[in-house]
């Protein structure tokens, strides 16, 4: 797997994943029916940074990360993580995490802050806490999960440094 910047360029690449993910609508609070042009200004254009990881070439994940709240929060970050349905259970979600924290680190940010975890992604939840992040609050009811209903939404948080 290899880990890179992307750009503008790998849009298109990123578009099926970011689609099935968004139009699924179990993870993401993003309108199940986002156009690609409206994807590219969510996960492109609007973040600080993304990045793909690639298999044999192939675009199989992606992350974003972008300050969380300008200002005196502008300290903390924030990441948002998609993997193609055929590559999950690979990894690549925990190494994409680990990346983004470092690059966190490099960018100068302190604390790392996932803004709205569906309690009903258990994966995601467990995967988070293996990481090292904590839940710090719980958004009762928050989430619209397509088959599951009102779910708790969970605000989840990690510090990045030693001080």
């Amino acid at each position: 797997m290899h880990i890179r910047e992307a750009h503008i360029q790998d849009w298109d690449a990123i578009w099926p994943i970011f689609q099935s993910v968004v139009q699924a609508g179990e993870t993401y609070a993003y309108d199940p029916s986002t156009t690609k042009e409206q994807g590219l200004a969510l996960w492109i254009s609007a973040p600080r940074k993304t990045y793909v990881a690639e298999v044999n070439g192939h675009t199989v994940a992606t992350y974003y990360l972008k300050t969380n709240q300008a200002g005196p929060g502008a300290h903390v970050c924030n990441c948002g993580y998609m993997v193609a349905p055929q590559a999950r259970g690979q990894g690549l979600a925990s190494a994409l995490c680990e990346h983004s924290q470092n690059l966190a680190k490099e960018l100068g940010y302190l604390a790392m802050q996932f803004n709205f975890v569906a309690s009903s992604n258990t994966g995601a939840v467990r995967l988070w806490q293996k990481l090292g992040f904590e839940p710090v609050g719980q958004l009762p009811k928050a989430f619209r999960h397509p088959t599951l209903g009102l779910v708790d939404a969970l605000v989840m948080y990690k510090w990045l440094t030693d001080n």
